[in-house]
């Protein structure tokens, strides 16, 4: 059972971790790469403070973005800034997310997403959890999947085996870190592809953030996971 005020104090917790690396950057070092193909570490630190924006707008009931062309534009608008100016918003934008979860509601209501995908009000904190990880890691600056919360990477692998458990394009598979298991791909099937590894491996993986070459494979090669 999702216990959405417990992940909103480890998604407070985890913005806080990331605003402390974040400050001992300077403004050249937000203009660098990151680790996503063509955006910038400003473009990441834009798109944290758009995303808590957008998922006050999915508790509130409003849709997340305007629009798909217009979630891109206030990235890009808002990638080239100072240092400061990125802190201050995304820490502000957090503090908005926060308040729209401390807010009484109905926590088991269907929420709209982008693209048209639901979920449960409930799960919105974790999802947002995702982004403060996983960007976290994308920056660059040290934050590595070894380094998430373990709690964060287990449940992280369950949801993304989830999401593409039964997709026609994904073979059976069994995934193990040598003492947990989960299965994806698939279903129906006898015969399972084995991927074994540790966990901030397996999550880099179905993250896509790493290529699995460090994974251990079995009865056939390492499946090709569809973009997130």
């Amino acid at each position: 059972m999702i216990d959405h005020a417990h992940d909103l104090a480890s998604v407070r917790d985890a913005t806080d971790r990331l605003l402390t690396a974040v400050a001992k950057l300077d403004n050249a070092s937000v203009t660098e790469p990151s680790r996503l193909p063509g955006w910038s570490r400003g473009h990441v630190l834009a798109h944290l403070a758009r995303n808590a924006d957008a998922l006050v707008n999915v508790l509130r009931g409003r849709p997340m973005y305007v629009s798909g062309d217009a979630r891109d534009a206030d990235i890009e608008r808002d990638a080239p800034r100072p240092l400061d100016v990125q802190l201050a918003d995304v820490r502000d934008s957090a503090a908005r997310f926060q308040e729209a979860g401390a807010a009484p509601a109905d926590w088991s209501r269907t929420v709209e997403l982008r693209n048209g995908v639901t979920d449960t009000a409930s799960r919105v904190p974790f999802r947002r959890w995702v982004e403060v990880e996983l960007h976290h890691v994308d920056l660059g600056i040290g934050y590595e999947l070894e380094d998430v919360p373990e709690e964060f990477t287990e449940r992280e692998i369950a949801f993304l085996a989830d999401r593409f458990t039964g997709h026609p394009d994904v073979p059976p598979t069994q995934l193990t870190d040598g003492t947990r298991a989960w299965t994806t791909g698939r279903v129906g099937e006898a015969s399972a592809v084995t991927v074994t590894g540790s966990p901030a491996d397996l999550l880099g993986w179905l993250a896509g953030r790493r290529d699995g070459s460090t994974l251990r494979v079995g009865n056939g090669g390492l499946p090709e996971l569809p973009p997130l």
